[in-house]
């Protein structure tokens, strides 16, 4: 009797040490399939980003750097820009005032946005602008200027886009064209006299970019009437208005 009884109690025990042992490979199995195994999500698309460049700073920087990768061709690094006939506002602080007022609309509107300056008092070259877009693999670069010419009764905003027959730029040519008319059309609704869009092979910001870029001189610091125009906030967000909403058509096409 006493026999059968510690027979029974081995064969318990047994059965218990069978049972546990394995529970734990069963759960050190599925630990395993749990890190192992790839996530079966859908993966995340890729944000949409916007570079924007605030033309100018400051002070100027002569110093010399080639206008492409490569090139024997050099130009100043950064200009400080022009000032208003009639506000004496400099070019700079104009650029900045817009590209800030960009930056928000976009943001309210859930696009990422890079700038390459937030600030006057930097020294950004034009090639070092290019690179921060090109680091960020932004979407589009949208660089903020205005323009000066001797005819004071110029007026009206300028699309300059990178040359299609360059080597440093035909891969972007494109898409930079394409937003460029999402552009002129976005500032034409909008009332806002556009001059055309022109092809560039001497930008160094557009030689040194790998993404779409474009520049946008929103009009003419040489005209009296228009210099006091673009220092005014509320023209300042009319143009950006258009800027977003050619974003935004760009974005969905």
């Amino acid at each position: 009797m006493e026999f059968r009884r510690r027979s029974l109690m081995c064969l318990i025990f047994i059965s218990v040490m069978f049972f546990n042992i394995s529970a734990i490979k069963s759960i050190e199995q599925s630990e395993q399939v749990t890190q192992e195994s790839p996530p079966t999500s859908e993966p995340i698309e890729n944000e949409f980003i916007v570079c924007i460049d605030p033309g100018h700073q400051q002070k100027g920087d002569s110093k010399q750097e080639p206008i492409a990768p490569g090139s024997t061709n050099k130009k100043a690094r950064v200009s400080s820009g022009t000032s208003g006939v009639s506000t004496k506002k400099p070019e700079h602080t104009i650029n900045l005032e817009a590209s800030i007022i960009l930056k928000q609309i976009l943001e309210n509107d859930g696009i990422k946005v890079v700038m390459t300056r937030e600030v006057a008092d930097v020294n950004i070259s034009n090639a070092e602008r290019a690179q921060i877009s090109n680091e960020v693999n932004a979407d589009i670069t949208i660089r903020i200027h205005c323009d000066s010419i001797n005819n004071p009764s110029k007026t009206g905003a300028t699309i300059l886009i990178p040359s299609d027959t360059s080597n440093y730029t035909k891969a972007i040519y494109e898409e930079s064209q394409k937003f460029a008319k999402h552009l002129k059309t976005a500032l034409a609704d909008s009332g806002i006299k556009v001059n055309g869009i022109f092809k560039r092979d001497d930008m160094t910001g557009f030689n040194w970019s790998q993404v779409p870029v474009i520049i946008l001189e929103m009009g003419f610091m040489s005209n009296w009437n228009e210099d006091q125009m673009l220092a005014n906030p509320a023209y300042q967000k009319k143009l950006m208005e258009a800027v977003a909403v050619a974003i935004k058509k760009y974005k969905q096409a």
